[in-house]
């Protein structure tokens, strides 16, 4: 199925973040105009999760009739569809419920979703970090791909941005979200010039105010540098971009991680007694974020980056001439 571009002010997802996406977040950043998303597993139980996408169907839909639909994006659910994830069943169920016109899948298959989302309408972008994930996603009727590469946050790729679309583009003329250390609008046009449709940005966002991350989270973020970051799967079983500060406060060694445990990314599951709770993710475009600030003032910031950016590739003299 081909799509039209998502309506967007700026071609950006506030990538789903584990533990500081959350409904107030995912509203603020569609009211400024680019995609809000959220991972279902931050709601829990179950019955939260139904509470929240409520607080968003109904929120969104109040602030169209005050904005304009056509100035407001849309919102996305972010579906955990590892085999580990015991309440995928019923996280599918309020998909389809509530219909949230993007879905991204991550840690399994997008099958699951594909059926649900595409029957109401939505499209599936399905979350991979190498050729063979996106060629199996594009297989399993993926609508789109979100290529995480090497500099994102949370549980991060190992590609170049640059060499992960290249490739995709080989075999995809589907939709691409990219994200990997993507924390300014000059980052934003790069992406979009070198062939995709909208970037995933998470790291600039944790110190928005409508962010749900701790306040100490949001200023070590302000504080820290890349030099301040360890990829480790010490903590989830999966590798992932951790702030050296955080891991030294909960009395980790970032020089001495420990062995990656099993990984069980279950919802059902209670947060209480998680290691990773107090543990802070963060990717590499830490070195553009000096302040907190509401969501709608990053996004005029990112905006008027991304006119700047576009107007000096437009300004450039090349090529000057061919070359016989």
């Amino acid at each position: 199925m081909t799509h039209p571009r998502l309506p967007l002010r700026l071609p950006v997802f506030a990538a789903p973040m584990f533990l500081i996406s959350g409904p107030e977040m995912v509203m603020a950043a569609c009211k400024a105009g680019i995609v809000g998303a959220f991972p279902t597993p931050n709601a829990r139980p179950i019955e939260k999760l139904d509470e929240w996408m409520k607080t968003i169907t109904e929120g969104l839909a109040a602030a169209r009739d005050v904005q304009g639909a056509d100035t407001v994006g849309p919102w996305c659910a972010n579906l955990v569809t590892h085999s580990s994830n015991t309440r995928l069943a019923q996280d599918l169920e309020l998909i389809a419920r509530y219909k949230p016109p993007v879905v991204v899948t991550a840690l399994g298959s997008p099958k699951p979703a594909i059926e649900v989302v595409q029957g109401y309408g939505g499209r599936v972008f399905a979350d991979v970090i190498n050729l063979t994930l996106a060629q199996k996603a594009v297989k399993a009727g993926a609508d789109g791909l979100a290529c995480v590469s090497a500099g994102a946050g949370g549980h991060t790729g190992f590609l170049s941005p640059f060499a992960f679309v290249s490739a995709i583009r080989e075999f995809f003329d589907g939709e691409v979200v990219l994200g990997g250390g993507i924390s300014d609008g000059w980052g934003i046009a790069g992406a979009i010039a070198a062939g995709a449709d909208y970037v995933y940005m998470g790291t600039r966002f944790i110190p928005a105010l409508e962010s749900m991350a701790p306040e100490a989270y949001k200023q070590m973020v302000v504080d820290s540098t890349v030099d301040d970051l360890i990829v480790s799967a010490g903590v989830t079983g999966t590798s992932a971009s951790w702030l050296k500060p955080s891991l030294r406060l909960n009395g980790l060694d970032p020089d001495n991680m420990p062995d990656a445990p099993s990984r069980q990314y279950d919802s059902s599951a209670s947060f209480a007694g998680k290691k990773w709770l107090d543990v802070w993710a963060a990717g590499q475009g830490l070195g553009t974020i000096h302040q907190t600030a509401p969501m709608a003032s990053i996004v005029d910031q990112l905006s008027l980056e991304y006119t700047t950016a576009m107007q000096r590739l437009q300004a450039l003299p090349y090529p000057q001439r061919s070359f016989q």
